[in-house]
């Protein structure tokens, strides 16, 4: 297709979803279901226009799902304002965690018992399919501010956290492969990829986002300078963020959602002298609104394109016969096994257990860190069954969750309000 072409359809997409969105929302379909089928149609199995071949473009195809999976993490953040010292994030962390390392457990085992791949490669698969993601579940996500239900944030937390916290498995399955450094006794993956990458990226993004937020603040309500460009302070802080973290091998998704939770907080920290108090938090959430705002249009933008992608590379993932039973127990068994035993003690109702089993969304990071495998040069026949396994769960994922996103979410809706009555 010629760019006029090209222009021509991009542009009539994006219209026709706008036109769209009120009829979409009555019925049982998502956004993603929508750029999905549009994907497959454009893609080599239908009209040949997208040829997104993984196992020939999987650098280019990484950065593309990589600076989408930033521009989401930064967006989710700052959608986020309960502070990092709070312990409603007790949850989060947990399935972040705990949960998701469960779950590679257990892949590894389906992947070395079942599918009977060696282990670096059954681990390899466990740490791409684990992460869940935060745009793709827009449908239950966290409504923003200080006081968010519980379960909208904690999959919201933990969509934010675990694409950083999948990052130590992807690389312990490479380099018991072969393709990546572990260090003596796993040294070097004990306290590089999982500690330091870990905290790292915390830390590295929360005083990044933090700084950079009062600094701007301060400078708009005690000198009137630093007055617009907020779109320019959301994409820089995603630069420095993942830039920094990255030249000091922490996590740089980490980084990013720190950095977006951190400068979230910022219009709670009013720096002004007293006299100008008053005015200090009203610079600090125009700043934060449009920052925001930004995002969110950017993070749609991310997903048409992540999505289209996807739909047209699922031509290249013939769908195993080990696909028809591995998706479903994926999604239907080994998730809300994760889930449950990472939540006694939490104090969830049964309805709140229930949904965050079920909403374990796949998407943009398990693509992210499929291609990232890819790159570094797995063997031909591992690669076709990751990239078939994965591909097709996150596609089946879109699907379902898309379908019972509404249903589930007004009947959890009604639920809260009988429970609010009832107390």
């Amino acid at each position: 297709m010629s760019l006029a072409e090209w222009a021509l359809f991009v542009g009539g997409l994006m219209v026709t979803m706008v036109l769209a969105g009120t009829l979409l929302g009555r019925l049982p379909l998502s956004s993603a279901m929508v750029y999905l089928a549009l994907g497959w149609v454009l893609g080599p199995d239908v009209m040949n226009v997208l040829r997104p071949d993984p196992f020939l473009h999987a650098r280019l195809l990484e950065t593309i799902a990589e600076i989408a999976l930033l521009i989401s993490l930064f967006a989710v953040g700052m959608q986020l304002g309960v502070p990092l010292r709070d312990r409603r994030w007790l949850l989060p962390a947990r399935l972040a965690i705990g949960s998701m390392a469960l779950l590679v457990g257990m892949v590894t085992a389906v992947g070395v018992w079942l599918l009977h791949l060696p282990l670096g490669a059954a681990i390899l698969l466990g740490a791409i399919v684990a992460p869940t993601d935060p745009v793709l579940a827009s449908g239950v996500r966290s409504e923003p501010g200080a006081r968010p239900d519980r379960m909208g944030f904690s999959l919201a937390g933990e969509g934010g956290l675990n694409d950083g916290t999948a990052f130590p498995f992807v690389m312990l399955g490479l380099g018991l492969l072969g393709l990546g450094e572990l260090g003596p006794g796993l040294m070097r993956w004990w306290g590089i990829s999982l500690l330091w990458a870990t905290l790292g990226g915390v830390a590295i993004g929360a005083l990044l986002g933090t700084g950079a937020g009062r600094l701007v603040v301060l400078l708009r309500s005690r000198h009137g300078q630093a007055v617009g460009l907020d779109e320019f302070l959301g994409l820089g802080l995603i630069g420095m963020a993942y830039g920094l973290a990255q030249i000091c091998l922490a996590s740089g998704f980490l980084a990013v959602f720190a950095a977006g939770l951190a400068l979230q907080r910022v219009r709670e920290r009013p720096q002004a002298p007293r006299a100008e108090q008053e005015d200090t938090p009203r610079q600090a959430r125009d700043m934060q609104d449009t920052v925001q705002a930004f995002n969110e249009q950017l993070e749609k933008v991310a997903e048409l394109a992540l999505v289209l992608m996807l739909g047209a590379m699922l031509s290249y993932a013939p769908l195993p016969a080990a696909g028809w039973w591995f998706v479903p127990l994926l999604l239907l068994v080994l998730r809300p096994l994760s889930v449950l035993a990472a939540v006694p003690g939490e104090g969830l109702s049964r309805p709140q257990r229930t949904m965050i089993a079920w909403f374990g969304i796949r998407g943009i990071g398990s693509v992210f860190y499929l291609l990232f495998a890819l790159r570094h040069g797995i063997a031909p026949r591992i690669a076709e069954t990751l990239v078939s396994l994965t591909l097709w769960t996150v596609a089946t994922s879109i699907i379902v969750h898309g379908i019972t996103a509404q249903p589930l979410m007004d009947r959890y809706i009604l639920w809260r309000r009988r429970a609010g009555r009832r107390r």
